[in-house]
Formats: C-alpha cells, sequence, structure tokens
C-alpha cells in the first residue's frame, strides 16, 4: 500500500507541475495574435487605434492570455512614428497633428513598453522620403514591405487583421 501512495503522489506532483509552469511552446506561441494596420493620416483614428489596442492589450493581460498585438505602418502611418514633420511630402504635419503629436507619442510608447505592443513600419515608405532611421521613435522596427508584412502575418503566423474606420 505504502509503495502504490508513493506513486500516486508522484503522478500527482508531475500532473501539477504541468499545470503551473508554463510551457516554451505556449510562451512562444501566444493564444492571440493582431496586427492593426495604419495607413491613414488621420490622428483621430490613430487615436482610436490606440485605445483599441490598450482596451484589447488589458482584456489579453487580465485574462492571463500571451499574446502579440502589432501595428504595421505604410503610407500616411508613418506620420505617427517620427518627430520629424516630414514637409514637403505627401505625409507632411498638419495642424492638427502638431497638436496630439506629443499624446500619441506617449500613448504609443506606453503600449510599447507597458503591454509589449510592436511597431513595424514598411521600409519602402521610410526609405522614399530619405527620412534615416534614427528618426523614427525608439522601438519601431523596420519591414522590407509593409504589404507583404501584414499578408505574411495574417496567411503564415495566423494574425487577425484589424483596421480602424
Amino acid at each position: 500500500m505504502k509503495r502504490w501512495q508513493g506513486l500516486a503522489m508522484a503522478w500527482l506532483l508531475i500532473s501539477l507541475a504541468f499545470l503551473v509552469v508554463p510551457s516554451t511552446a505556449a510562451a512562444a506561441d501566444p493564444a492571440a495574435r493582431v496586427v492593426y494596420h495604419a495607413d491613414f493620416s488621420d490622428p483621430r483614428r490613430f487615436s482610436a487605434m490606440l485605445t483599441s489596442i490598450n482596451n484589447m492589450a488589458v482584456h489579453y493581460e487580465n485574462e492571463l492570455m500571451d499574446h502579440d498585438i502589432r501595428i504595421v505602418a505604410v503610407s500616411h502611418g508613418i506620420r505617427f512614428l517620427t518627430d520629424d514633420p516630414l514637409e514637403g511630402s505627401p505625409f507632411a504635419e498638419d495642424d492638427t497633428l502638431a497638436a496630439e503629436r506629443d499624446n500619441l507619442r506617449g500613448r504609443l510608447s506606453s503600449l510599447m513598453s507597458v503591454h509589449g505592443v510592436k511597431v513595424e513600419l514598411c521600409d519602402i515608405t521610410r526609405s522614399a522620403l530619405d527620412l534615416p532611421e534614427d528618426g523614427l521613435y525608439d522601438g519601431v522596427s523596420m519591414v522590407p514591405s509593409g504589404v507583404v508584412r501584414l499578408a505574411e502575418l495574417q496567411n503564415t503566423k495566423g494574425f487577425a487583421y484589424i483596421k480602424i474606420e
């Protein structure tokens, strides 16, 4: 009887270890994968997108769900990833963006640092403007093509696609 109890106790402890210790597969493969597409110039839309991302991240964290939330910026979306006014380009800062820039930058930075949101910018857009990479906000990473990245995340990595209207 004592040997059986010892085996039962060992089996119980092993079973509990699998419940308590997260597997490396779960950590590398988050349950929630979402990509937001930012290709617009309207600061109001960007603000709404940041609110949506914050709500989503807080929800997942409250539910103890691993998540990978990304923003892929293309074209006009570059306006929200730099303090450069991009004068003389189709993406030039207007009065509305100038008034909202500090607030938007702070909220974006918070999403990146607190919730681990990743921000990726289309290098085609950046290079067409001759904007140096160090002219972007800290933490923004480059992808060769924003639209290719969006397709890759959706088709091969299982990301849900969201675009704020």
